[in-house]
């Protein structure tokens, strides 16, 4: 394997994520890429960098909306492509310690999230607007690519590595241990060693030998990358990062098997807070995805992008808490649950923990359901996961018709039509004998 699995072993196991974006950019309401796509100046960007001030941020009740939703680790960007660090680093003072505000928001962050028992990561951009030796002629994302009075820039790029790995370190060394790192990212020329990748992750295992690392320092393309390949490099990661989509089938390595894999992607359509942006994804789609996620073996890391004064969305906090609810009487089905060695029923999905099978049974069947894909000679029970209640095998008239399947009835009368006791996502434990 690529990874040392005990090290990916929690990862696998905890399956859901919070993700927070927050910076300069959440003041002016509008893309976190606004520097690049609107070509601003560090002068013209100056305003929102002043204007960040986010007095209202609680990190403990940002823990506390990721608990109640039953997430299980968090990311927050440390550092985004415009440059601006929400930590204390000795290397700059383009930061929130120097901003005016003065407050150390990474230490809050984790702090609070390791005191709800929430595992800790941080976001750092590899691309940087603000250093004067990252390139500008030639790059396809700096802000003044296309300025003619940047024609002449000459930037010492080992210089902006050296400080680059230098606030990495800060990372891994003043916040006490850290769970993961989520690098962002490597696009056209600048892969891998163009990062001095090598140095970089001997550095960070060096100093936090348990912490997991994505796949972006060489991996462009939304997330997918040579993690996949039966010879990865040192650097390829511990697993691969899609965003803004669910791979169908999840992802696996060149000879089929299965990879740890998280897709990311926003609650509604934007990273950081954008203003007017109220397609949220209800409960229902997030619990099915994640079903879907988890039936595939991936994890689902959320995104919420608070507020410019701090606090979450009014909205993300109601849908999260509703996600959180289901969990509560459904999470057995997730946590630690993964891949089920079954062919996908029509009416949902399949999770799997050792010898215990869930069946996440999304549409309302005529009559009695289908287990479709099990071996009804195996069947040793099947009960509501969210109350245990017993649901007995259906037989009647279907024995000879369908002499190998298992069916269910969710009422007293395996011939009627019954709703399903959770619109969103009833899930069925089915006990296997295994022997």
């Amino acid at each position: 394997m690529f990874i040392a699995a005990s090290r990916t072993d929690w990862f696998t196991q905890a399956r859901f994520g919070l993700f927070i974006h927050l910076g300069p950019y959440s003041v002016l309401g509008g893309e976190e890429w606004v520097r690049s796509i609107d070509r601003l100046s560090i002068e013209q960007y100056q305003p929102a960098v002043d204007g960040f001030q986010p007095h209202e941020l609680d990190a403990q009740a940002w823990a506390r909306s990721a608990a109640a939703a039953g997430m299980k680790y968090a990311v927050l960007t440390a550092k985004h492509h415009d440059g601006f660090c929400l930590f204390d680093s000795a290397l700059t003072t383009y930061s929130v310690m120097h901003n005016g505000f003065g407050r150390d928001l990474v230490r809050e962050y984790v702090e609070a999230f390791r005191a709800e028992g929430i595992k800790v990561g941080l976001y750092y951009s590899l691309l940087d607007w603000h250093h004067p030796d990252y390139p500008v002629v030639g790059d396809e994302h700096h802000p003044h690519r296309d300025d003619p009075a940047w024609a002449d820039h000459c930037p010492d790029f080992d210089r902006y590595l050296d400080y680059m790995h230098g606030q990495v370190e800060e990372l891994v060394t003043k916040y006490g241990e850290i769970d993961i790192l989520w690098f962002d990212f490597s696009y056209g020329s600048m892969l891998a060693d163009k990062w001095r990748a090598r140095e970089l992750i001997e550095m960070v295992r060096w100093h936090q030998p348990n912490v997991i690392i994505n796949n972006r320092l060489e991996t462009s393309g939304g997330g997918f990358g040579s993690i996949v390949s039966d010879s990865p490099s040192p650097w390829a990661g511990d697993w691969v990062s899609p965003e803004q989509l669910v791979p169908e089938g999840g992802v696996r390595n060149e000879r089929g098997e299965p990879v740890p894999w998280e897709s990311c992607f926003t609650h509604n359509n934007h990273w950081g807070y954008f203003r007017d942006d109220d397609a949220y994804k209800s409960p229902r789609l997030l619990i099915r995805k994640l079903v879907e996620i988890v039936s595939n073996g991936g994890n689902m890391l959320l995104n919420v992008g608070p507020r410019p004064e701090g606090a979450f969305p009014e909205e993300s906090i109601q849908v999260l808490a509703k996600v959180g609810d289901w969990l509560d009487k459904n999470g057995e089905s997730v946590y630690g649950a993964g891949i089920a060695d079954l062919p996908k029923p029509a009416w949902g999905y399949y999770t799997q923990s050792g010898s215990t099978v869930y069946a996440h049974v999304l549409e309302q069947p005529v009559g009695p359901l289908a287990l479709t894909g099990i071996d009804a000679s195996q069947v040793r029970s099947v009960r509501l996961l969210e109350n245990g209640q017993p649901l007995n095998r259906a037989d009647l008239w279907l024995t000879d018709p369908f002499p190998g399947t298992y069916f269910v009835s969710f009422g007293d009368n395996p011939a009627f039509t019954y709703p399903l006791p959770d619109e969103d996502d009833t899930v069925l434990a089915i006990e296997l004998d295994m022997e």
